[in-house]
């Protein structure tokens, strides 16, 4: 399947826009990864959303605005969560608040929930398209449900390249970060980091006199994407902390823990720097994954800071069926 690839000019911009006006899902870059976006006030053109992934109906979108301001229309968002929307916004932190009854939220973006996962992305191409609009876009990772997400058009399109009709997406370049947003639940005391991401807990802590804390994984409902135990995997199997190359395996290094030179590896980071191996991470892995090797072999990753988020990813990555 041949999808619609457009470059980041002001006529794609505003064909893209008069698309999501008439309830279509198109992809878009963010700093983050590549989304899939529609409507979030459409629960015909969400649907859409939930098609092309694949994705089960329980698990809830974020939905991107342009500022806080536009956040504040439909949810209801504390003097403590506005700080820290303030101090991050535009970028990758997505804040669980409360929804306001009665604003035309698609109850398919919150799974029906009355709280609503908002962020504000950073990325101009992205923010081009909500400043021509005038909703609000849900917009979860542009790739198969379960399946790597994409920082790049040539992953969302390996991703789908199975898909009966094509895409249309803008070409923004390789995803600066290239990790999923920080989501924050501030409807908890203390606050709860659902999933890690860009964003770590040290620098929270940096903007807010609020608790914050990381989910301890055993929230009985999805209030927020990227809370399943499988998520983010590649078809090929992965195994965690490894220190060798086991036959037939390809391998993930970090730094100077390389597995050997038996097979073939990537390093995400030479210099040991965890924001390079944030920013690979996905790439690498579909590259591995393209391989079809028997199972992809990652080196053990620091536990500090974004590390923190590589780790959450790889481990929903391994996890099995």
């Amino acid at each position: 399947m041949h999808h619609h690839i457009l470059d980041a000019q002001f006529a794609s911009l505003a064909h893209c826009a008069d698309l999501l006006v008439k309830d279509n899902c198109i992809v878009l870059p963010t700093e983050t990864v590549y989304g899939l976006a529609a409507n979030a006030l459409s629960s015909s053109a969400v649907a859409k959303i939930y098609a092309v992934k694949n994705r089960p109906q329980f698990n809830p979108l974020i939905v991107h605005v342009k500022d806080s301001a536009a956040a504040q229309q439909i949810a209801l968002i504390s003097e403590d969560a506005l700080k820290l929307a303030e101090a991050f916004w535009p970028g990758p932190l997505t804040l669980v608040v409360p929804l306001k009854p009665h604003v035309g939220i698609s109850p398919l973006v919150t799974a029906g929930l009355d709280t609503v996962a908002i962020r504000c992305p950073a990325h101009p191409v992205f923010q081009a398209i909500l400043h021509q609009i005038n909703f609000p876009l849900a917009a979860p990772s542009a790739n198969p449900s379960q399946y790597l997400s994409a920082t790049s058009v040539d992953d969302v399109c390996h991703g789908f390249q199975h898909l009966d009709h094509a895409l249309t997406m803008i070409d923004g370049g390789t995803c600066a970060s290239g990790l999923e947003s920080t989501i924050l639940d501030t409807t908890t005391n203390p606050m709860t980091i659902l999933r890690a991401g860009p964003i770590t807990l040290q620098q929270l802590h940096q903007h807010t006199a609020v608790c914050v804390n990381h989910s301890d994984d055993q929230a009985p409902i999805l209030k927020a994407p990227g809370m399943m135990l499988r998520h983010y995997a590649p078809r090929t199997p992965i195994r965690l902390n490894a220190t060798n190359l086991i036959p037939g395996e390809v391998g993930l290094n970090f730094g100077d823990c390389t597995l050997g030179d038996q097979g073939f590896s990537l390093n995400l980071s030479v210099t040991s720097q965890l924001t390079e191996a944030a920013h690979n991470l996905f790439n690498f892995l579909h590259e591995l994954d393209k391989r079809q090797a028997v199972g992809i072999a990652v080196a053990p990753i620091p536990h500090h800071g974004i590390g923190i988020a590589i780790n959450d990813r790889l481990k929903r990555a391994a996890a099995q069926v």
